[in-house]
């Protein structure tokens, strides 16, 4: 029965974003049930395209990550695949009427990663709304459950908590991006002599998306508010802490909040979400 391999599809992709992400299960976890599979479909969808672009050095990254762009459109026209990744993400994709152009266009930044990038301001952008801000609008489509209207009211939100998102995790991973993946994504910023102005002004970028995400995250319906605002209390949490640290410590190493810590971020964000202060 195909039912039992669907089934078996969306334990591998809930499998796949337990093993990447505490945090991002955390997440899941306080959305509604009807919602937490077909997110985790959407996230083990990213996490293997990414991993393609990070993690497999020594093999043929190109053609893989062309191999699995094919693969994810054929999927997307036979409405199964025998990936199970894949074929849990093309029932999310027609279930909640995902414009394939936000595949599309977060696929393009994967791309951009296979190539030695020097990022101006347009590139940066456009590497940001395709790694991040487009990902937020494919897990917004099934927050919202096809209401067209909230979903077009909480969009430049969703496109905002992405990009915040996707900023802090550039500064955690500073030193890897730049020192062993040979990557610097942040435009005109000397590497070399990464200087506290420099990492103030991206700072001062961060906090004005989290903001706007902020006024977003208030407007969502109670069915993904909880979870998506426990995502936002990490994040703030991370980036609180990145901002108390040199720029130095910054680029020496991976920055992490412990386990203890985000079970503590986690009542309380339930907390308050109960109350109401949300």
């Amino acid at each position: 029965m195909k039912s039992l391999f669907d089934d078996l599809s969306v334990q591998v992709s809930r499998l796949t974003t337990r093993s990447y992400s505490t945090s991002f299960s955390l997440g899941i976890y306080f959305l509604h049930d009807r919602l937490r599979d077909p997110i985790y479909s959407i996230y083990g969808f990213v996490r293997v395209a990414d991993e393609i672009v990070d993690s497999f050095e020594g093999y043929d990254q190109e053609y893989l990550l062309r191999k699995f762009r094919e693969d994810t459109y054929e999927a997307l026209e036979l409405k199964i695949s025998a990936n199970p990744i894949l074929n849990s993400f093309q029932e999310v994709v027609h279930q909640y009427d995902i414009d394939t152009q936000l595949i599309d266009t977060f696929l393009q930044s994967m791309e951009m990663d296979l190539q030695k990038v020097d990022y101006t301001d347009e590139k940066y952008q456009q590497y940001i709304l395709g790694s991040a801000e487009v990902v937020g609008l494919m897990c917004l489509h099934v927050f919202t459950g096809g209401d067209k209207k909230m979903f077009a009211e909480l969009k430049p939100y969703a496109m905002k908590l992405g990009a915040a998102f996707q900023k802090v995790n550039f500064l955690r991973d500073l030193k890897d991006d730049y020192h062993v993946l040979g990557r610097t994504y942040f435009p005109e910023v000397d590497m070399e002599n990464f200087s506290g102005e420099a990492k103030k002004q991206i700072e001062q970028e961060i906090e004005e998306d989290f903001s706007i995400a902020l006024q977003g995250i208030k407007m969502l319906p109670a069915s993904s508010k909880g979870g998506v605002y426990l995502a936002y209390v990490y994040y703030q949490s991370l980036f609180k802490k990145i901002k108390r640290l040199p720029a130095k410590r910054v680029l020496s190493g991976r920055i992490r909040i412990n386990n203890g810590r985000k079970v503590g971020l986690m009542i309380n964000s339930l907390l308050e979400c109960k109350m109401r202060m949300v």
